[in-house]
């Protein structure tokens, strides 16, 4: 079957692993009944724990839209909003936060904390639209700690106060990691949940007490329904990449978790897109909820981010990729992503990479739980830089330093390709994704364009010639304005080139000595144009991402 084939057979499962055994039931949770709730009788509890600096509060209206402005967030919500805070400090967290703030060498909070802290220690529900590498985590679980703090201490017998999803357990285990740095803080107890590892562990986790519980969907409902766990004490709901866990198919799993919860929760939603799936969760969800979108609310890619495109035969993607090998691992920092469509590719991709001498490992959805962690930390320490992964990593896979990102294969859809991609250029950082698009892509090729042009990105002609084509527009791409410039009106292909030579002028300040690649590349790459490189007939042997040096540093 095309398409991610790790998906359909993961999604009655916790997060990706290796297969549960078959379940009693034909459907995930079909067990657990929904509570009926009588909040007159539910033991009360305080979720406003919001204290406005007085810096915060000196700020007039039009400064406040001023700093939205300029940090690209925007709020929309059918109540008051408060105002965003610029410092850490404003968010008024114990000392003992602060302390671990300081250790980590956080300067100031990210747009998304800007506004999701004083929303978030109001006791608001409220929805997160952000790129990823945006500082989401942070965003829920500090004022999580301050709201378990608030809370009566754990009976025997008690679940998590706070109770996080997660799509996968990459992403799982990278929040409780954070959870388990700023909760032991204040002596909170937290705990990940997630398929494909032992339950016993788990298990006692839940048996001794956590204050913060972060879960799989699967896993979780197979502790619900085994008794093992309970969601009695839960006011703190967060659904961490609410359209990945959507994607996944785990939306019937959700709600029943959901129906768990008391509905006076205090519920945070977090995604990176807002497609209409989303929307019908929030509302269904939420209660009164602000929406905070950081950037533009179409598809967007982190502008940090370089991207080229490489229109290509299928034939010829071995020996692209190896072409492109040979330049990143000459770089000194070159660990490097490569993103493929099945298992059966990642394995045979992998095998002949390591035969071939490249320090390469594969994680896809077949590997067991210790092969994952091993090759993850492998991964992490460099001495394995190259990843080759199926979809399984293209969220939720955290490792700061990644500088290049290969789509070996194009994903299925542009959100994808903008998740794959996000896993470069974390946080402030700045990165570069390649991308091999065949004729076979056709039908995604219009909505990558639009991706492109959003991030003011340089698009190859060979890409718009297959839009024009297909849509019945010819001329190679000629008739679109923005190339209709004197000197080359109605010819993409010089424009291009313009633009290339433009970008060259403009890396001789770029981020990487030699703009990209070695200095051997450039006098071939543009002697003749950067165009003929770039663009060049299939069978050429120069790699179409020699134009980077062009683009590096520019094209963001």
């Amino acid at each position: 079957m095309r398409g991610f084939g790790d998906r359909g057979r993961d999604r009655d499962r916790g997060g990706f692993g290796s297969p549960l055994p078959p379940k009693k039931f034909g459907n995930p949770g079909e067990r657990l009944r929904k509570k009926k709730w009588d909040l007159n009788e539910l033991p009360k509890f305080e979720k406003n724990f919001y204290v406005e600096h007085p810096e915060v509060a000196r700020l007039t209206a039009y400064e406040v839209e001023e700093l939205r402005r300029k940090k690209e967030i925007t709020v929309r919500g059918t109540d008051a909003c408060p105002k965003p805070v610029f410092a850490f400090h404003h968010a008024n967290f114990p000392q003992y936060v602060m302390d671990v703030l300081i250790d980590q060498n956080f300067t100031e909070p990210t747009p998304i904390q800007c506004q999701g802290f004083p929303l978030a220690l109001s006791g608001r529900d409220m929805v997160g639209i952000a790129q990823t590498g945006s500082g989401k985590t942070l965003a829920y679980l500090l004022p999580a700690i301050v709201h378990i703090n608030h809370q009566p201490y754990l009976e025997r017998g008690d679940g998590p106060i706070c109770l996080v999803l997660a799509p996968t357990r990459e992403l799982a285990q990278q929040v409780q990691q954070v959870a388990d740095d700023y909760g032991k803080c204040s002596r909170l107890k937290s705990t990940c949940i997630y398929g494909g590892a032992p339950k016993g562990p788990q298990i006692r986790d839940l048996e001794r007490g956590v204050e913060i519980c972060i879960a799989t969907p699967g896993r979780l409902i197979d502790f619900l329904e085994a008794g093992k766990t309970n969601l009695r004490r839960c006011t703190y709901l967060v659904l961490d990449e609410a359209d990945r866990m959507l994607d996944m198919g785990f939306e019937p799993q959700i709600r029943k978790i959901v129906d768990q919860i008391r509905p006076d929760r205090q519920t945070l939603m977090w995604s990176a897109t807002w497609p209409k799936e989303v929307r019908q969760l929030a509302e269904d969800f939420l209660r009164d909820y602000v929406q905070i979108n950081v950037g533009n609310l179409e598809l967007s890619a982190n502008h940090n981010i370089l991207q080229i495109v490489d229109v290509c035969m299928e034939s010829e993607k071995d020996h692209k990729l190896i072409q492109l090998m040979e330049e990143i691992m000459a770089e000194k920092e070159n660990k490097t992503i490569i993103f493929v469509e099945t298992k059966r590719r990642c394995d045979d991709l992998t095998r002949r990479m390591r035969r071939d001498g490249w320090p390469a490992m594969c994680i896809h959805g077949d590997k067991s739980q210790p092969e994952r962690d091993w090759v993850l930390n492998e991964f992490r320490s460099g001495k394995a830089p190259i990843l080759i992964a199926t979809d399984v990593a293209s969220r939720g896979l955290d490792v700061e330093d990644v500088k290049f990102v290969i789509n070996y294969d194009y994903p299925n859809s542009s959100e994808d390709y903008v998740h794959r991609i996000g896993r470069t250029a974390r946080s402030t950082n700045k990165g570069t994704a390649y991308t091999f698009f065949t004729p076979g892509n056709l039908k995604q090729a219009r909505e990558l364009i639009k991706v492109l042009e959003e991030a003011n990105q340089a698009i190859n002609p060979k890409l718009m010639q297959l839009v024009d084509h297909r849509g019945g527009g010819g001329g190679g791409g000629g008739g679109r304005s923005r190339y209709r410039t004197a000197g080359s009106a109605n010819n993409p292909n010089l424009m291009y080139q313009d633009e290339c030579e433009r970008r060259l002028r403009g890396v001789k300040d770029g981020r990487r000595d030699s703009g990209g690649f070695r200095d051997r590349d450039r006098a071939d790459t543009y002697a003749n144009g950067a165009n003929k490189t770039y663009g060049a007939a299939y069978g050429s042997p120069n790699s179409a991402f020699a134009v980077q040096q062009g683009m590096d540093g520019v094209c963001r």
